[in-house]
C-alpha cells in the first residue's frame, strides 16, 4: 500500500512539474513572440513615413498638373505635360495610399501563418509601387520641370529647347537600360536581401522575424 501511495505521489509530482514546464514554455513562447512581432511592427515605420512623404508628393504632383495644364490650354506641349504630370501625381498618391492600407490591414494578433501572408501580401504590392512609382522618375523630371514652365508666361512662338529633348532621350535610355538589367537579373535568379535596394527591407526583416516565430512554434 505505502508502495502504491509513493507512486501515486510520485505520478502526481511529475504531472506537477510537466504541467509547470508547459505553463513555462507557453509564456516564453508568448513573450518571444510579442518582443519579435513588437520588431517586426517597428521595422516598417520607415516604410509607413516613405508612404506618407510618397502620398503627399503625390498630391503635390496633382496640384502642378492642373495648374500647368489649366493655363495652356492652346499650347499643346504643356498642356500634355500638365495632363501626364496630373495623372502621374494620382497614381503615386494612390499607390501610396494602397501600400499604407494594407500596412494597416496587418493583424499582430493573429496566427503567425496569417501574418506570414499580410506580409508577403505588402512586399509583392510595394514592389509593384516601387516600379510604377519610381522607375518613371527617369523621364518625369523633365516634366516636371516643363510643370514649372507652364505656370510662368510662355512665348508660344519660341521652339522646345534642345535640352528638353536631350534629356528626354537620355531617360528613355536609362530607363529601358534599367528595364533590361532588371530582366537580366531575373534570369539569374533573385539578389540576396542584401543586395536589394527597394524600399522593402523593413518588409523583409518582419517576414524573417515571423519566420522564426514559426520555427519556435513547430519544436
Amino acid at each position: 500500500m505505502d508502495t502504491t501511495m509513493e507512486l501515486d505521489d510520485f505520478k502526481s509530482a511529475w504531472q506537477t512539474l510537466d504541467a509547470r514546464l508547459s505553463r513555462q514554455d507557453r509564456l516564453q513562447l508568448e513573450l518571444l513572440r510579442e518582443r519579435k512581432l513588437d520588431n517586426a511592427r517597428r521595422g516598417l515605420r520607415s516604410l509607413v513615413f516613405g508612404q506618407w512623404l510618397q502620398l503627399l508628393l503625390g498630391v503635390g504632383i496633382i496640384v502642378l498638373g492642373v495648374a500647368c495644364w489649366s493655363r495652356n490650354l492652346d499650347v499643346p506641349a504643356l498642356f500634355a505635360s500638365g495632363v501626364l504630370l496630373h495623372a502621374f501625381g494620382v497614381i503615386t498618391a494612390a499607390m501610396a495610399g494602397l501600400t499604407l492600407g494594407l500596412v494597416a490591414m496587418i493583424d499582430y494578433s493573429a496566427p503567425v501563418v496569417v501574418i506570414q501572408k499580410q506580409m508577403a501580401r505588402l512586399l509583392r504590392f510595394h514592389t509593384v509601387n516601387s516600379n510604377v512609382c519610381g522607375l518613371p522618375w527617369w523621364i518625369m523630371w523633365v516634366i516636371v520641370v516643363l510643370g514649372f514652365a507652364g505656370l510662368g508666361d510662355v512665348d508660344r512662338s519660341l521652339p522646345t529647347p534642345a535640352w528638353i529633348w536631350l534629356s528626354l532621350a537620355v531617360g528613355i535610355a536609362g530607363l529601358l537600360g534599367t528595364w533590361a538589367w532588371t530582366a537580366w537579373r531575373a534570369h539569374r535568379g533573385p539578389l540576396p536581401d542584401r543586395d536589394m535596394a527597394d524600399g522593402c527591407d523593413g518588409i523583409r526583416r518582419g517576414r524573417r522575424l515571423l519566420d522564426e516565430i514559426a520555427r519556435f512554434e513547430q519544436e
